[in-house]
C-alpha cells in the first residue's frame, strides 16, 4: 500500500526546511534505517532515515527546494510489485492517506522529535498554513489567526488569504528594503537562508519582548595567558593527551565557574516563576557563512580545562560542517559571545532566549593600568554582560561580573 512521506519535524521549533538533497532514486529498494534525504533546519543539515521497508516511489519535492512545511507529503513509498500512484501535489495530499514521518538519525538518548511518529498528527497549538499563504498574509496586512483554512486537514492556503484580503484593509506596512526601487549600479539579490530567516525572526523577538540592560567591566588577562601557556607546555605537542587550550576555552570555564558562585543568573525568566538551572550549560557563539550558531558545552564547571577544550574544538567543527545534532545546541543556560580575534574594543550581544544572560568577549590589549599610586602595563580586554532585565537586575548582574574578574585575574580556580 502506498505511503506518503512527510516533511519531518528535527527540532522542537522547527516549522519548515528545505529539501538539501536526496540520496535514494526513484524505484530504489529501501530498507529500514536507510538515509533518504539530508535536510536543511534553522540550525544545520541533518541526514533523515526511513523508518520501514519498500520501494522508493515518486519524489514529491525536488531537491532544492525551500520553506517546505513540516507534514508537507514529499516523497511516496511503495512494496515490492505495487503500481506507483499519479503524483499529487504536496498542498493537495489527501488526509486520509496512510503516512509515514522520516526518522532523524540521532543517537538513541537524543530527544525524539515531535513529529517523528508512525501518525504524524498536526500540532494544534500553531497556525498551519503554506509558504505562499503565509508571503501574502505578510504583504496584505492579513492576521492568519484569523482565518479558517479550507486546504487539507484546515491548513490556511492562497485563496483563503486572498478572500480575507478583499474584506478587510491592509495593516500599514512598515518600511523594507524591498518597499523602494534597489540602486541599479552593481546591486545583487541574494535569498535568505533558513538559517537567516530564522535568526532575523528571533533576533527581533528578542530584542522587540526583552528588556536588554548592559553591565561592562574591564579583565586583565596576563594571569590567564601565563597559566595557558603553563599548562600548554606541560601537554606536549604529540600523543594521545596531547591538548591546545586556548583564551576561550578557559573563559568558558570561568563563566560556568562564576555562575556556580552567582546561580541568580543562570536563569529563565517565565509568567509564573523563575527557572533556575543546577547546571552551567555554556553556548558558544561560532560563526557559519550564512549566520551563527550556538553548540553548547555541557556541565561546563564540572569539566576539565582539557576537556572542555576538547569538546569545543569538536562541536565548532561539527558546526561548520552542518553537522551537529538538536541536542547539541537547544537548550543552553548562558551565552558567550567571543569576537576578540576580530581586534573588537567592545562590543554588547543580544539576550538568546530563554536564556538570561549573554557575555560579549572583546578583544584583549596592552594598556597601561593604574594601581594604587604605580602605573603598570598589562593586558585588558573589555567584556559587557547583556541580561534580560526581569530576571537579572544591575547589581545583580554587576555581582556575576566581579566573581568571572575575580577568577580570570586570579585563574589556579580554573584547574582546582
Amino acid at each position: 500500500m502506498a505511503i506518503e512521506i512527510l516533511m519531518p519535524a528535527l527540532s522542537p521549533t522547527m516549522t519548515e526546511g528545505k529539501i538539501a538533497r536526496w540520496l535514494k532514486k526513484e524505484g530504489d529498494t529501501v530498507s529500514n534505517g536507510d538515509v533518504l534525504a539530508e535536510i536543511e533546519t534553522d540550525k544545520a543539515t541533518m541526514e533523515v532515515e526511513a523508518i520501514e521497508d519498500g520501494i522508493f516511489g515518486r519524489i514529491l519535492v525536488p531537491e532544492g527546494t525551500e520553506g517546505v512545511a513540516v507534514n508537507t507529503p514529499i516523497a511516496i513509498m511503495v512494496e515490492e510489485g505495487e503500481a506507483v500512484p499519479e503524483a499529487a501535489t504536496p498542498s493537495a495530499a489527501a488526509s486520509t492517506a496512510p503516512v509515514a514521518s522520516l526518522a532523524p538519525a540521532l543517537t538513541a538518548n537524543a530527544p525524539a522529535p515531535a513529529a517523528a511518529t508512525q501518525q504524524a498528527a498536526r500540532p494544534t497549538n500553531r497556525i498551519v498554513a503554506s509558504p505562499l499563504a503565509k508571503r501574502i498574509a505578510a504583504a496584505k496586512g492579513v492576521d492568519l489567526a484569523t482565518l479558517k483554512g479550507t486546504g487539507p486537514n484546515g491548513r490556511i492556503v492562497k485563496r483563503d488569504v486572498e478572500a480575507a484580503g478583499t474584506q478587510q484593509t491592509a495593516a500599514p506596512q512598515p518600511y523594507t528594503q524591498g518597499t523602494a526601487p534597489l540602486p541599479t549600479g552593481g546591486s545583487r539579490t541574494v535569498p535568505h537562508s533558513t538559517m537567516r530567516k530564522v535568526i532575523a525572526r528571533r533576533l527581533s523577538e528578542s530584542k522587540a519582548t526583552i528588556p536588554h540592560f548592559y553591565v561592562s567591566m574591564d579583565v586583565e588577562l596576563d594571569a590567564l595567558m601565563a597559566l595557558r601557556s603553563q599548562l600548554n607546555a606541560l601537554s606536549g605537542d604529540n600523543g594521545p593527551d596531547a591538548f591546545k587550550l586556548s583564551v576561550n576555552d578557559m573563559l568558558i570555564k570561568a563563566a560556568a565557574l562564576a555562575l556556580k558562585q552567582v546561580p541568580e543568573v543562570n536563569a529563565s525568566f517565565t509568567e509564573d516563576a523563575m527557572i533556575l538551572h543546577e547546571d552551567a550549560d555554556i553556548s558558544v557563539a561560532v560563526s557559519l557563512d550564512d549566520g551563527l550558531i550556538t553548540p553548547i558545552v555541557r556541565a561546563a564547571d564540572r569539566k576539565s580545562l582539557k576537556q572542555i577544550s576538547q569538546e569545543a574544538k569538536s562541536l565548532v567543527t561539527r558546526a561548520r560542517a552542518g553537522k551537529l545534532k538538536p541536542e547539541e545546541f537547544q537548550g543552553g543556560t548562558f551565552s558567550i559571545s567571543n569576537m576578540g580575534m576580530f581586534g573588537v574594543k567592545e562590543f554588547a550581544a543580544i539576550v538568546n532566549p530563554p536564556q538570561a544572560a549573554i557575555l560579549a568577549i572583546a578583544a584583549g590589549k596592552r594598556q597601561p593600568v593604574v594601581s594604587g599610586d604605580e602605573i603598570r602595563i598589562a593586558t585588558v580586554m573589555t567584556v559587557t554582560l547583556s541580561v534580560d532585565h526581569r530576571a537579572v537586575d544591575g547589581a545583580l548582574a554587576a555581582r556575576w561580573l566581579s566573581a568571572f574578574r575575580s577568577i580570570v585575574q586570579a585563574p589556579l580556580a580554573l584547574v582546582l
